[in-house]
């Protein structure tokens, strides 16, 4: 009468072992269904960044670093350029010698990309990031902060006092600076008006300026009617 109770009794433990492992592969795979979800989200955001976006944040990390070295450094009042050059050996110190051989510091004006970019460098190499914001912003925003497409920033950042300040004194600087360099030409109402528009006045100056002494004689002559 014993031997059926055993044989039910190992039949309800196999079964609830088999019920275990059958929960046990649906929660493996649910875990394995959402890491590759999120696989799938990484690599569908990563093809959407820009094809240099690796090369800009490891930049940008390497800056950050760069900064964070040259603080302890004056911290413990060591001259960090100096620090730093113990450290590189002959052939890496060899290259940044030709690199900034090579580097022309003002090649002048050759087109409107080209000075868009000189000006978009010099604005980022005067700037000095707050590391103490940077790292407390990274930690608030968390995915959000290196703005993906998906991201929507408006609302995300908030400008401080100080980089609005900062801003008007940059953009002063290039009004300045812009009065410099082009100041307009006064008109003069004495002058003989031999110019149908400011496009002709230009060209009208411009033989004057080359050929001028050549037709002075010329140019009397028509004027007073007594050209041949």
């Amino acid at each position: 009468m014993e031997a059926p109770e055993l044989g039910e009794s190992s039949f309800k433990q196999k079964q609830a072992e088999y019920m275990k492992r059958l929960r046990d592969l649906h929660t493996k795979r649910n875990e394995a269904r959402q890491m590759n979800h999120k696989e799938v989200m990484e690599e569908d955001k990563r093809k959407k960044l820009p094809s240099n976006w690796e090369a800009r944040k490891r930049q940008a990390e390497w800056i950050l670093n760069n900064e964070e070295k040259r603080r302890e450094a004056e911290k413990k009042g060591e001259d960090y350029d100096r620090v730093k050059l113990l450290h590189i050996d002959a052939i890496e110190a060899e290259r940044i010698d030709r690199k900034k051989k090579k580097k022309n510091p003002d090649p002048g004006f050759a087109d409107y990309e080209q000075a868009t970019a000189r000006q978009y460098n010099r604005l980022v190499n005067s700037m000095k990031p707050d590391m103490e914001q940077y790292k407390y912003q990274k930690e608030k925003m968390g995915e959000a902060f290196y703005g993906g497409q998906n991201v929507i920033l408006h609302g995300l950042h908030k400008d401080t006092k100080e980089g609005i300040d900062h801003m008007v004194q940059d953009l002063e600087k290039q009004i300045a600076k812009r009065e410099k360099y082009s100041r307009r030409r006064m008109h003069n109402d004495d002058a003989d008006i031999d110019y149908i528009n400011e496009r002709n006045m230009k060209f009208n100056k411009k033989l004057e300026r080359f050929y001028g002494e050549y037709t002075t004689e010329i140019k009397q002559n028509l004027e007073r009617g007594t050209a041949v």
